[in-house]
């Protein structure tokens, strides 16, 4: 029944929670109760009508997954230490393989969100066209190291160049294609390549869902 937007009026009751440390703890369930006298001030987010972001509301089933998750209170890292976890990983990890079509040997992993998903690739792939160039950038670091062209559609994510200064290439050091009213980049429009090469298609434009014409582009970037 609530909007979707946080309430005005709980929002400017927010300055309340601005107290100096306190000297003594409080008893739980008070602390809970606080807390939830301002919950107005939160962005629907679980419901369906709630659309800024890339995230599906929460059923009922999933929301009780996540307690559960709590509850164990997993460190997952290794199956050794925390095996369940990791082992529902492993099968999650393979269904998605599956539902995409990709290689029973595709490399697949779980990251925080879009900004995460972007570094962790950019650095493999880093590591991938470095490497083929004679250079160990985890040993020698970027400094020095053979320039990389790194190429992307003019309506790439904005996570995507953010990760760009993170691993080093740049934000602003890329060939940008432009892309077509979906924002899909041009496949007629990429451009020639040679030397070490990154090409970051979009498997779904954030705000149109469209995908960059992978099967045209692929074979170009790997003939450079």
């Amino acid at each position: 029944e609530r909007g979707v937007a946080p309430d005005p009026t709980a929002v400017a009751r927010l300055g309340e929670l601005d107290i100096p440390l306190p000297d003594h703890p409080s008893a739980a369930d008070e602390t809970v109760a606080l807390l939830d006298s301002y919950g107005a001030a939160t962005m629907a987010m679980a419901g369906p009508r709630f659309f800024g972001f890339v995230i599906g509301g929460a059923l009922p089933a999933t929301l009780a997954a996540n307690w559960l998750a709590s509850a164990w209170d997993q460190n997952s890292a290794l199956a050794e230490v925390t095996p369940l976890p990791a082992k529902l990983e492993d099968v999650a990890l393979g269904w998605l393989r599956d539902v995409l079509g990709l290689p029973p040997e595709t490399g697949v992993g779980f990251v925080t969100g879009a900004t995460m998903a972007n570094f962790t690739c950019l650095a493999a792939a880093r590591h991938s066209v470095l490497k083929q160039a004679g250079w160990d950038v985890e040993a020698d670091g970027m400094c020095g190291a053979p320039p990389v062209t790194v190429v992307v559609g003019e309506e790439a994510h904005p996570t995507l160049f953010k990760s760009l200064g993170l691993v080093g290439f740049g934000r602003n050091r890329v060939v940008r294609v432009p892309v077509d009213k979906q924002g899909r980049m041009r496949a007629d429009m990429f451009p020639d390549l040679s030397g070490p090469t990154i090409v970051c298609l979009q498997a779904g434009n954030v705000n149109t869902g469209a995908f960059d014409p992978a099967l045209q582009i692929i074979p170009k970037a790997k003939a450079a």
